[in-house]
């Protein structure tokens, strides 16, 4: 796909979904940048939430913790949680399936748990919108504990996309590391690849972006900060862009942890995503895709708009952020675009 037509279809979203800023930047594995552009007074260097994607980030920390022989992906939620602060957090059918979640099971979108960010008239987005609140861990343990689980831990081939799963991973890090996550995060991979933008904020000292819900701009800096392990960092497309080709390339832990487990089908309303070990896989070449491109796209969307994703088979990033909260799906359909059309 030409530069020219990468610009087309850049200025096709920008224009017709109601978008108020973007950048997107495209690059092969060997650095050179294929096109960039970016839209409302942005560049590949302005701040931006990165959302979900810092999940990835969250399972960078596990694998180089797993690396460094701390944790291993079968360690029980028990090996850091007394029982009766567990209990009730996986109920399905009745029966109590806390003590049995494994750190696999959270890494891999497997444990069942019912994700209190978008299930419920309200549910943790829908307040979000509303007004800014920061909720607390424990707060969000115990909303979990109000909902039914979805299918008990590792179950069949069922996958269910919870931002619990991660919050919960992101309580470990600091239990096991005694340090806060935003120095774990900076210690592990910010300061390691020269991610100079990017930051998990801890103060509304530190600058947080605004974000769009349709036309209005929201400012959430509660809402981010307790979001921390599942959505709370702020980064920047070049700094994504640093952190996806480390991710990917073994720079930050061993590779050949990233093939620990299969990828598993989402939950219908995410299709047609899949989950893996900590990231997003889009199969190419299905209905999703109008039976066009081949290989898989793999990476992580946000919630406000950002992506990251990699298409191994031509050996391309795709990093930026369209800063629309309204339209969740909007980054996946331009990336899947983006791909059919790579040469």
């Amino acid at each position: 796909m030409k530069a020219k037509s990468y610009d087309k279809l850049f200025d096709q979203y920008v224009h017709k979904k109601g978008i108020y800023e973007s950048v997107v930047l495209i690059e092969k594995g060997t650095g050179e940048t294929v096109f960039s552009k970016a839209y409302g007074g942005k560049d590949i260097d302005s701040p931006i939430i990165a959302a979900s994607i810092t999940k990835m980030f969250t399972a960078a920390c596990i694998f180089i913790l797993i690396q460094q022989g701390y944790i291993t992906l079968n360690d029980s939620l028990l090996d850091f949680y007394e029982p009766a602060y567990l209990k009730g957090l996986h109920v399905y059918k009745g029966k109590d399936y806390s003590c049995e979640l494994k750190i696999s099971d959270l890494l891999c979108q497997t444990s069942g748990l019912a994700d209190i960010y978008e299930e419920g008239k309200n549910s943790i987005k829908k307040q979000a919108v509303l007004s800014d609140t920061f909720i607390s861990f424990d707060e969000n343990m115990a909303l979990t504990k109000e909902k039914e689980a979805h299918f008990p831990p590792n179950y069949k081939n069922n996958a269910y996309y919870a931002d619990m799963n991660y919050n919960i991973l992101g309580d470990m890090i600091e239990k096991v590391t005694q340090c806060s996550l935003e120095r774990v995060f900076d210690q592990y991979i910010f300061s390691k690849i020269n991610m100079t933008k990017t930051y998990l904020p801890v103060s509304e000292k530190e600058y947080i972006p605004m974000v769009y819900y349709g036309k209005k701009q929201l400012y959430r800096p509660q809402f981010i900060m307790c979001s921390k392990a599942s959505g709370g960092c702020i980064t920047s497309a070049r700094d994504l862009m640093r952190f996806m080709q480390a991710f990917f390339r073994g720079e930050l832990f061993d590779k050949k942890m990233l093939d620990s487990r299969p990828y598993r089908k989402l939950q219908l309303s995410m299709f047609p995503l899949c989950y893996g070990s900590g990231y997003m896989r889009i199969k190419m070449g299905g209905f999703a895709t109008s039976f066009l491109g081949q290989g898989d796209l793999i990476g992580h969307s946000g919630s406000t708009g950002s992506f990251a994703f990699y298409y191994p088979d031509k050996e391309l990033f795709y990093v930026g952020d369209f800063n629309q909260m309204k339209d969740p799906a909007l980054p996946v359909r331009f990336v899947m675009q983006l791909a059919v059309s790579a040469p």
